[in-house]
């Protein structure tokens, strides 16, 4: 049982992108399933899948350049368990001024830091991605 599971699968998107793999593998959770969504909607990943079978398990396919340069370059937590982080609309970082991707969970649910901007929500900023 891990006490940060975002950050687990943050950290195992990392290793994946180090070594080269194709995809890579986690336990599922609906939160996690979000964040990859995200992640693809933006073009970071190329898919996810969540298996059915028990345990579930969320596979992502990584996604690299033509060069074979990995499409996602950083990868940071900022919400972490014992400091959360909450921000209003106005104050939503701009990761790599608008060329990143700050993920933030709002009450109409995970999205991308320029849709919480453009909806005026703010909510708790779970990761960057770069």
């Amino acid at each position: 049982m891990s006490t940060d599971p975002i950050s687990d699968m943050l950290t195992t998107i990392r290793n994946g992108l180090k070594a080269r793999l194709y995809s890579v593998e986690t336990p599922a959770s609906r939160l996690k399933g979000e964040v990859a969504r995200v992640m693809k909607d933006a073009g970071y990943i190329s898919d996810f899948v969540m298996t059915s079978e028990f345990p579930r398990k969320l596979v992502i396919t990584l996604k690299y350049s033509a060069k074979a340069a990995p499409a996602i370059t950083e990868l940071k937590r900022v919400s972490k368990p014992g400091l959360r982080k909450y921000v209003g609309s106005a104050k939503i970082p701009s990761v790599l001024d608008g060329m990143g991707l700050a993920i933030v969970s709002t009450s109409k649910g995970v999205m991308s830091g320029a849709e919480a901007r453009k909806a005026r929500l703010g909510g708790e900023v779970l990761c960057t991605v770069a």
